[in-house]
This record gives C-alpha cells, structure tokens and sequence, in this order.
C-alpha cells in the first residue's frame, strides 16, 4: 500500500525530477524530503556533507513552497495587490561575503528551466493573471554592493535575494523593512555551523526572529556538513518554540575520503604567536606539483598572503594560475578567481 504524502511523490514537485533528469542527475532522497517538507511550508536543518547537493534541496524547495502558496491565492480568488520587485520572496544568508557571487551563480542556473513551472503552466491554460507572473531574478545584497547597485535594489527587490547577516541587519533597520520583509515567505541560512556560538551567529538569530515577526508563518531552513549536536543547533535555527515541529534531515552518503598529513622534520614546539608554519612550504610544494587544481586554506587572511607570496616566488611559472582569495582582496580580483575555478 502506498500511504498518501509518503510513497507518493507530489505531483507539483515532479518538474524538479525532471529538471535533474535533464541534466543527466538523479536526486538524492534526502533532496526529495527537503522539497516535501519545504514545499509545505516547513522549516528545518540540512545536515549532508559537502558537495551532495544542500543549495539545490533547500532552494527549490523554497521555490515550490513560493509556487504552492501564489497557486492557493489563484484559486482562493486572491490578488496579490504588491507590487512587483516591493520584496524578497526567499532571503539566503550566507556567511561568507567572498563566495556570495558564486551563491548566486547556483541560485539562477535553475531559474530559466524551471520558469514556467513556477509560473504554474502546468496548471493548464494560463489565466490572466498568471501571464503577468513575472520571472523570478536573484541579486546580491552584501558589503560589496556599490550604491548604484544598491539603488537598483530599492526600485526592484528581486524575489531572491542572496545576503550577509550584517547586510541583512542594515535592511532590518531600514524605515520600511516593514513592508520589504512583508511577502517573505522562506529563509535560508548557509554554512549554518560557522555562525553557530558566535557574535555574528547571535545576530543571525536576532535578525531571523525580527524576520519572524514582520513575515508570519515564514519558513527557516539551515544548511551544514560539519554539526554535531543537531537538536541544540536546529533550536538556535527556528527558535525553541518551533523546534518542536521542524525537521532535521540528514544524508547518509558514504565517500571516500583521502588524507595526507604533512609533518615538519624534525619536530619542534609551535611559537606561542605568529605561526605561520613557513617551513612546511617545500613539502606542500611537492604535493601541489602532483596535483592539476588546488585549494590551499588558512587560518587567517594575513597567512593566506604570506603563503601566497611564497608560494609565487618558488614557482615564478605559477604567476597566470596562482590567485589569492579572501574578503578583504578586491571584490574584481576575487570574481576572476572564483571564475577561473
């Protein structure tokens, strides 16, 4: 027996299927339980690791959850009398200012294929109305926005707008974040364990509960790969009195993962301060001379440069394919970084 909403897949949701398919993907089921549970109008925690799809399960659920609701008012007689562009209808916060732009990338690739579906075209002949739905566009609204790009916002809000938590608390203060955050209908925190316990985690939480209250009923969903206390961190996410009825969907996908350590020769005690762990440079060399694309990580911005400068002046044949990357490195140089990867 197949018992209705849990064998049954939505048939409002096969066009997500269907886009996967078109690209030759299959979804994973834990992106199936996002858009079922999103699509009703929950909220909850994505807890999968890294590169198993956590942007595109909570996004196109936000978007069927925004299509299910505009298909309600159609036939409830409704008229949305706001005005296009007055408001985001799905805010994503990410974390990290300096990979936003790749955020939004993500977020617009599915936006032309799944245009008429979110218009409802597979509702039947379209109404009147439904002609005038208009294509759902995404913008950046973060500390690299310049004030034409700003104004552009203020005079046409897209439906998703991608954010930092200090950008976002800037618009909460706004005199009409009232009436901007009115058709909210879904919030999505990125990289939700890198705010967890922090200053800008506190924020984050203060900014959604603002949000809560000016947009009734709106829908939070959180993101992660690296949480260990679930519960505690999906409390923090939707506020303890909704936890209760929010979801923790977690991916079991096994990988292989391959780790390398490089230990220094000889051993010696860390400094108590500066460690910058220079003297691993020739042995890190030698493993990036075997590998084609490489990502190096640091602990901090002024070591990312350091290690950048050492890195170039050892392999001067580097210079073209060598780029550093990081918030405060000009926002032109980091977008023909992220596109060059």
């Amino acid at each position: 027996m197949t018992l209705r909403g849990v064998g049954r897949f939505p048939a409002d949701l096969q066009a997500l299927r269907r886009w996967f398919a078109a690209l030759g993907w299959k979804p994973f089921p834990f992106q199936e339980q996002v858009w079922r549970a999103a699509a009703a109008g929950g909220s909850g925690l994505v807890h999968a690791p890294t590169g198993t799809g956590k942007t595109l399960a909570a996004w196109l659920g936000a978007l069927a959850h925004s299509r299910r609701r505009a298909m309600a008012r159609e036939e409830a007689g409704e008229v949305d009398e706001r005005p296009v562009g007055s408001g985001p209808r799905v805010v994503w916060i990410t974390p990290l200012r300096a990979l936003a732009a790749d955020t939004l990338r993500a977020l617009a690739d599915p936006l032309p294929d799944l245009a008429d579906w979110l218009a409802g075209a597979d509702k039947g002949p379209a109404s009147s109305s439904r002609q005038r739905s208009p294509r759902w566009q995404v913008a950046l609204r973060t500390g690299d926005s310049t004030a034409a790009e700003r104004s552009r916002l203020r005079k046409r809000w897209p439906e998703g707008l991608v954010t930092t938590p200090e950008s976002l608390s800037v618009l909460l203060s706004l005199e009409n974040a009232h009436d901007l955050f009115a058709s909210l209908e879904t919030v999505i925190v990125d990289e939700w364990h890198e705010l967890l316990a922090t200053k800008r985690g506190v924020q984050t939480e203060l900014a959604l509960a603002r949000l809560r209250t000016l947009a009734p009923g709106l829908a939070t969903w959180g993101l992660s790969a690296t949480l260990a206390n679930l519960d505690d961190a999906l409390a923090a996410l939707v506020g303890p009195a909704a936890a209760a009825t929010a979801s923790v969907v977690s991916a079991k996908i096994p990988r292989k993962l391959v780790i390398e350590t490089l230990v220094p020769e000889p051993m010696e005690r860390f400094p108590w301060a500066g460690h910058m762990g220079m003297r691993l440079l020739p042995q890190v060399l030698g493993v990036l001379d075997r590998a084609t694309t490489s990502l190096v990580f640091t602990n901090t911005r002024a070591q990312a440069e350091r290690w950048h400068d050492a890195i170039r002046g050892a392999r001067p044949a580097w210079k073209e394919t060598l780029a550093l990357h990081h918030g405060s490195v000009d926002r032109e140089l980091r977008a023909s970084t992220e596109a060059a990867l």
